[in-house]
């Protein structure tokens, strides 16, 4: 086999990456097919329902490491278009990041392509798809990555607790091939008509009364974002986007869960016997059990008290005084004033924009991976990024390979993140050490707005 120089520099970054252990060879990796299949993910009295999933099933398999333990998988391609995995949330060398297109070439039909990384945090992280990341993730190509702490923690049991929604055609039982459209693309991008947790409508769980569970949600929807809330469970936040609070904060009423964000809760059953504890979900003019658990005895009769923090993932801190400011405008979509922007390194009018696919723009510049960098960054350096959302819409905004800090308005420090959802108008910024080298995307979850031209990167050295 011949060995180009790229891929000797690139095998030569992961085994960095992994030491003191060296890489098994790729043929030993443990494989896991991209396929089609046909599920039963609506009422048993529809059809069948043609999903894309990993070895078939949505969500895809779950994986379960230590802190500090190796994720080693083989992904092949089974499906008709190439494709790519991204491992969410999770610090690695920028060589297994999984972006088509910026740090790997997509899997082709019938090849495939080995990632074998250390899962540094402990944390509640997930794996999806990477190119064409807004029709295969909706199709069902995504999963759980949970990375434990080393010591157990003080729980009876923990649920991974996955929301989506599927956009289905009610006449045939099949997702809807919409995948592109222009209302999609310039509007809050592709919303479901169909809300499943683990790919399970009305997801039921059996509890005893007092018991203390841990719940790891991921929202693995395209575009939607979940308000939630409890009922019959007394709550806690441990823990956002896989990295630990210092404190953990009492759930007293609704709280946000924006696409591609996590929240880990530690809940006591607090319903009675015979009754149900939920994870309500709340919409305009409605409420609904997104999750319900049923009571089916008592568990023990003494209440814990507040839960301990989750042992603190290492982390460098910002140095704010020295920081380095980058701004970051969003700008375009439906009812926004944007009038044009550069594309193909031309002035272009939205017309030009729309008619190419395009409705949303950073800094006045279609975003895409084969543009200049917003930032070459420093490695070490400490970066506070202003985003404005000068559109009609609300974006969540990804960082790959670093977590970061939103600032208060006091300029005190929040938790650590890797997603953050603005409101359309809203201004936020975000502090971060650019520690890890590589190129790393920067984009908006909600996948139809990253495919429409918000998705630009920086580059640390």
């Amino acid at each position: 086999m011949n060995i180009t120089k790229r891929d000797f520099l690139r095998i030569g970054a992961a085994g960095l990456a992994c030491m003191p252990n060296s890489l098994s060879a790729q043929t030993d990796l443990l494989s896991m097919t991209a396929r089609v299949a046909d599920i039963q993910l609506l009422p048993d009295d529809y059809g069948k329902t043609q999903i894309w999933g990993f070895d078939g099933i949505a969500p895809g398999p779950e994986i379960r490491v230590k802190q500090g333990a190796r994720v080693q998988r083989r992904i092949v391609n089974d499906l008709p278009d190439p494709t790519s995995t991204h491992w969410h949330g999770i610090r690695i060398d920028n060589a297994m990041d999984g972006v088509a297109g910026l740090t790997q070439d997509a899997i082709r039909p019938g090849d495939s392509f080995g990632y074998d990384f250390v899962a540094p945090d402990a944390g509640t992280y997930w794996y999806h798809a990477h190119n064409r990341s807004f029709e295969q993730a909706a199709r069902g190509l995504q999963g759980a990555l949970i990375v434990e702490e080393p010591e157990p923690i003080d729980i009876d049991h923990e649920e991974v607790l996955i929301l989506d929604d599927w956009r289905i055609d009610p006449e045939t039982a099949q997702i809807a091939d919409t995948f592109g459209a222009m209302h999609d693309l310039s509007h809050a991008g592709r919303l479901g008509n169909y809300k499943t947790t683990n790919g399970v409508y009305n997801l039921a769980k059996t509890v005893k009364r007092h018991e203390r569970l841990r719940l790891r949600l991921i929202n693995a929807s395209n575009a939607r974002i979940f308000q939630l809330a409890l009922e019959g469970l007394e709550g806690w936040i441990v823990a956002l986007d896989g990295m630990p609070l210092a404190v953990p904060q009492p759930v007293e009423g609704p709280f946000l869960l924006s696409a591609a964000q996590r929240v880990d809760l530690i809940v006591d059953v607090t319903a009675e016997v015979g009754s149900a504890g939920h994870i309500v979900q709340l919409s305009r003019d409605e409420s609904f059990s997104q999750v319900a658990f049923e009571v089916s005895g008592d568990g023990t009769r003494a209440r814990r008290g507040t839960p301990q923090p989750l042992p603190p993932n290492a982390h460098a801190m910002p140095d704010l005084a020295s920081a380095r400011d980058i701004a970051l405008l969003m700008e375009g979509g439906a009812m926004g004033g944007m009038r044009g922007a550069m594309m193909g390194g031309r002035m272009s009018s939205t017309r030009d924009m729309m008619e190419a696919g395009n409705f949303w723009a950073f800094n006045g510049a279609v975003g895409g991976m084969d543009g200049p960098a917003l930032a070459e960054l420093s490695r070490g350096e400490t970066v506070r990024l202003k985003i404005t959302n000068d559109t009609s819409f609300p974006h969540a905004m990804h960082l790959h390979g670093m977590h970061f800090h939103e600032i208060a308005p006091d300029g005190s420090l929040g938790a650590l993140r890797d997603t953050t959802l603005l409101d359309r108008g809203e201004v936020r910024d975000i502090a971060f050490v650019a520690d890890n080298p590589g190129k790393w995307l920067l984009h908006c979850h909600m996948l139809s707005h990253a495919a429409s031209g918000m998705m630009t990167w920086v580059s640390v050295a």
